[in-house]
C-alpha cells in the first residue's frame, strides 16, 4: 500500500498546498526562486502537511485558514534538508542532485534561509500568539538539532540519551508541531492539541529511527542515495550505536573519516547486517508507536482518528 492510500480524501486540499508551497518559494531573485523550485519538485510526501491536515480535523476544518500552517511547517523542513545536505556534503536528494551540488554550498545555505524566513512569513496569517510561540520555538530546536549533528558527526563515544536527543530536534519535534499547529489553528481544546503534540512527537521518533534503520536495509533506488550515507558522513545512528557494543566494530569505526570512500565501509555495512542490531532497533522505534496508539485512544473518534491510525501503522511497517 502507498502513503497517498491512506488519505486519497484530502487530495484537493494537498493540491491546494502544493500550489501554495510553490507560490510561497517564488522570489524577485531567479536563483532563488529555481533552487525552491527544484527541491519541491524533487517530490517528497509531504508528510508534515498530512499530519497539520488530519489534526485540524478536530476542530474547525477550514483550508483556507490550515494551509498557511501546512505552508510554514513544510517549509521548515525544506529549509532543514538543503543545511542538512550542505552539512553532509550530499550530492543526492532524493535520487536528484541537491540544491548544494547543483549551485553551490553559500547558495544552498541562502536558499534555506530564505525559506526559513518563508516559513515564519506564511505564519503571520495565523493570529494567535502561542502558535507563534510554538513555532518559534520549533525552528530554535531544529536548528539545535542541525548544530548537534555537525558536533557530533565521527564522534563515536555517544549515548543512547544524546542519540535520542538529536533525532527529537532533529525530525520529531516538526512533525509534533505540525499536529499541534493544526488543531490549534482549527481551534481544537487545549487538552486535545496537547495530546496531538505527544502523538507527532512519539510517531516523529518512531520514523527517524525507522529511517536510520533503512539507511542500512532498503537499496539505492528506495532511498535516492547511496546505501550506507549516515555512516559515510559520520553520523552515528542507532543501528551503529548498538553494533557499537561490539569492541571490534568500533575499532573499524573510529577510522572513518571525512576521506573514507563507500566501498571502504561496506564491510562495517555487512557486519550490522549480520547482526542483530536492526532488530533490537526495530524494538526501539516500536515502542515510540505503541506510545503514539495510545495517545491515540485517548482522541475523539471520527475520520481524523481513524486515518491517523492508518498512518501511524504504516510508518511502522515501512520496509526494512
Amino acid at each position: 500500500m502507498k502513503f497517498k492510500t491512506l488519505y486519497t480524501f484530502l487530495k484537493n486540499d494537498l493540491d491546494l498546498i502544493e500550489q501554495e508551497l510553490e507560490k510561497t518559494v517564488m522570489s524577485d531573485y531567479s536563483m532563488l526562486s529555481d533552487a525552491g523550485l527544484h527541491l519541491l519538485q524533487a517530490g517528497g510526501k509531504r508528510i508534515r502537511p498530512v499530519f497539520v491536515l488530519l489534526s485540524a480535523m478536530f476542530g474547525t476544518y477550514d483550508i483556507q485558514r490550515i494551509k498557511h500552517v501546512a505552508v510554514s511547517l513544510e517549509m521548515i523542513h525544506m529549509a532543514s534538508l538543503v543545511h542538512d545536505d550542505v552539512i553532509d556534503d550530499a550530492d543526492l536528494r532524493r535520487g536528484k542532485p541537491t540544491i548544494k551540488a547543483k549551485w553551490d554550498n553559500r547558495i544552498a545555505m541562502y536558499t534555506g534561509d530564505y525559506l526559513l524566513a518563508c516559513s515564519l512569513e506564511a505564519m503571520t496569517k495565523i493570529e494567535n500568539p502561542l502558535a507563534h510561540r510554538l513555532l518559534s520555538k520549533t525552528i530554535v530546536d531544529v536548528c539545535l538539532g542541525e548544530i548537534e549533528q555537525i558536533k557530533d558527526k565521527y564522534h563515536v563515544d555517544q549515548s543512547l540519551r544524546t542519540y535520542l536527543k538529536r533525532i527529537k530536534r532533529k525530525t520529531a519535534i516538526l512533525i509534533a508541531a505540525s499536529c499541534q499547529l493544526g488543531a490549534i489553528a482549527a481551534g481544537a481544546p487545549e487538552q486535545i492539541h496537547r495530546k496531538l503534540y505527544w502523538y507527532g512527537y512519539f510517531v516523529g521518533m518512531s520514523f527517524q529511527i525507522t529511517d536510520d534503520i533503512l539507511d542500512f536495509t532498503a537499496t539505492e533506488e528506495e532511498l535516492g542515495k547511496p546505501v550506507g550515507s549516515d555512516l559515510l558522513q559520520g553520523n552515528i545512528t542507532l543501528p551503529v550505536l548498538f553494533a557499537l557494543e561490539d569492541p571490534m566494530f568500533r575499532i573499524e569505526l573510529e577510522k572513518i573519516s571525512s576521506d573514507t570512500t563507500f566501498e571502504e565501509i561496506n564491510p562495517l555495512i555487512e557486519r550490522i547486517l549480520q547482526s542483530d542490531v536492526i532488530e533490537k532497533s526495530i524494538k526501539v522505534s516500536d515502542q515510540y508507536l505503541q506510545k503514539a496508539f495510545s495517545i491515540l485512544e485517548e482522541l475523539p473518534s471520527g475520520r481524523s482518528r481513524s486515518t491517523l491510525y492508518s498512518v501511524t501503522k504504516y510508518i511502522g511497517k515501512r520496509k526494512f
